[in-house]
């Protein structure tokens, strides 16, 4: 079978969504899909070893499918064993593609091959959709620049198409002034083939999927509080197991947290630390979460998260807490909503660099809705508990992550509400509804 359909079985094809308010509460255990910034990760960084590799449990969405598409544009085989279970085999090494690379709407695709094709023997041409093209490069640019990359990118070297040339690259010490895993997983990628150590050093330390797969795999490595170093490294054929993505369990998280009288279990979950502060965001609002069967798998922590209908509290979620949730901050909002007092996130300006201005997004959205929600230039206020009220028509803005957003706020609304362009949420979860529909 064609590894295209594989990986949209379960595709949401509606792209008018009507969600109706919940009558009962969630229960039940569910899975839910693969992680996949690790499953962007397992495919590139398979691409760059000599021998096969097996990875198990690959992400079914749009973004890895754009990996997945360039890798293969590059001369990767990719070889789907069952629905999520790969063999990803590149012993010729990279050849010079036909046409322009396309990363659709994936900034980890296009960020983190830019790391890998500049130290590369080809010249290649990286683009995305609209919104991809609209996103922010020079983060990218500017270090790869220092190392010795021939790059090129549009409006003054700041975004897509990125075209660039393969040349020998040296290893730089780095500042960055972002704390983005994406920039970090890029300069190491290449400096995983310069001469000498790549040093780089983040104001914050983000999520850290690039450095523990490459050091499972047997990179010369070594990361210290918020600082990593890289050598050049020769990657060793290793099988790869992915967790389920904690990014997608936080949608059912806070919807346990606000639906009265539910209780769920989400089942293997990854708990790599720069990954739960949604937990740690959620517990200090009071909520009612337990990690059960905790395990190390491939480098990764993973378990069992169970969650229950809480009393939430407003909270100030400090600046140095913002690296670990910035994907999960606009369901946090939601969250927010159903808090009793005040909840306040800024420092979060990277929110508006996302598929969309998540900012301005959630807040308009949610102030559709009823929400008291104020807009800062770098983050929001909310002041809860508030009732919210439904009887209106939300929007996606392009972006996976508030058609989710939207449609765990209609659970708890008073009347029905419509989600245009729900289709959105197959870049990261086609199956979305149909896990909600397993607990309702």
């Amino acid at each position: 079978m064609n590894f295209v359909v594989r990986l949209y079985v379960g595709m949401n094809t509606e792209t008018k969504k009507i969600v109706n308010p919940l009558t009962k509460p969630l229960k039940g255990v569910i899975n839910i899909p693969p992680d996949k910034s690790i499953s962007h990760r397992a495919a590139i960084f398979s691409a760059l070893v000599k021998e096969p590799i097996l990875i198990n449990n690959f992400s079914s969405g749009g973004d890895c499918k754009s990996t997945l598409n360039v890798l293969q544009q590059l001369g990767v085989e990719v070889n789907f064993q069952s629905e999520k279970n790969l063999i990803i085999s590149n012993k010729k090494g990279f050849k010079q593609p036909s046409n322009i690379l396309d990363a659709g709407n994936s900034g980890t695709t296009i960020r983190l091959m830019s790391g890998v094709l500049a130290g590369s023997s080809i010249t290649s041409t990286l683009t995305g959709d609209e919104s991809l093209q609209k996103r922010p490069m020079a983060r990218i640019i500017k270090p790869l620049k220092q190392m010795g990359a021939d790059i090129k990118a549009e409006n003054n070297d700041t975004t897509a198409p990125i075209t660039i040339k393969g040349s020998q690259l040296n290893g730089i010490i780095y500042n960055s002034p972002v704390a983005s895993a994406q920039v970090k997983s890029c300069i190491l990628l290449a400096g995983l083939h310069a001469e000498g150590k790549t040093v780089l050093k983040e104001p914050y330390t983000s999520r850290d999927h690039t450095e523990r797969l490459l050091s499972y795999l047997g990179a010369n490595i070594k990361t210290e509080d918020n600082k990593v170093q890289i050598q050049k490294s020769q990657l060793n054929s290793k099988p790869i197991s992915i967790p389920g993505d904690i990014s997608s369990a936080a949608f059912f998280l806070v919807a346990a947290c606000i639906v009265p009288g539910s209780e769920i279990i989400v089942r293997d979950v990854g708990l790599n630390p720069t990954r739960t502060g949604i937990i740690d965001v959620l517990k200090q609002m009071n909520a009612n979460i337990e990690i059960l069967n905790k395990r190390t798998e491939c480098n990764e922590e993973i378990g069992d998260v169970k969650v229950s209908y809480s009393d939430l509290k407003g909270i100030n979620i400090g600046k140095d807490m913002i690296p670990g949730i910035i994907d999960e901050l606009p369901i946090i909002a939601v969250a927010a909503t159903q808090a009793t007092g005040t909840t306040i996130a800024r420092e979060a300006e990277e929110l508006r660099h996302k598929e969309s201005d998540r900012i301005k997004a959630i807040c308009t959205e949610l102030k559709k809705l009823g929400a008291d929600i104020e807009e800062a230039i770098d983050g929001f206020i909310i002041h809860g508990k508030t009732q919210l009220r439904g009887n209106c028509v939300l929007e996606t803005y392009h972006d996976h992550r508030i058609a989710m957003c939207g449609y765990v706020a209609g659970l708890i609304a008073l009347k029905p509400i419509q989600i245009n362009e729900f289709q959105w949420v197959n870049i990261s979860f086609p199956e979305f509804t149909q896990v909600f529909e397993k607990l309702s």
